[in-house]
């Protein structure tokens, strides 16, 4: 199993910047892609940006030139800095891995907690 924890969410001013952290932990053999998505009240939930283990990234349209994910491989962490933050950025942001745990041969599907972060105006 491969356990994800988040942090680094808050309350913020629009314009401001936060960073979250999302650190796997557990039996991992292999992490593939890592990501952020996020779930505003009364909204489904949607991509914010991936990374692979190659470190190709892929954003959502509506953080591109504000937000950067990157991903630190020895320690299996994957970072999100958020800058210029709008109020209609305010949600749950979850971590989420495509990893590969000790014992399996096929990839599956982890999700942290969430973290939330509020974007005041």
């Amino acid at each position: 199993q491969v356990q994800l924890v988040e942090s680094g969410g808050g309350l913020v001013q629009a314009g401001g910047s936060l960073r979250l952290s999302c650190a796997a932990s557990g039996s991992i053999f292999s992490i593939n892609v890592m990501g952020w998505y996020r779930q505003a009240a009364g909204k489904q939930r949607e991509l914010v940006a991936t990374i692979d283990s190659g470190g190709s990234t892929n954003y959502g349209d509506s953080v591109k030139g504000r937000f950067t994910i990157s991903r630190d491989n020895a320690k299996n962490t994957a970072y999100l800095q958020m800058n210029s933050l709008k109020p209609e950025d305010t949600a749950v942001y979850y971590c989420n891995a495509v990893a590969r745990s000790g014992g399996r041969y096929a990839y599956d599907n982890y999700w942290g907690q969430g973290t939330q972060v509020t974007v005041s105006s």
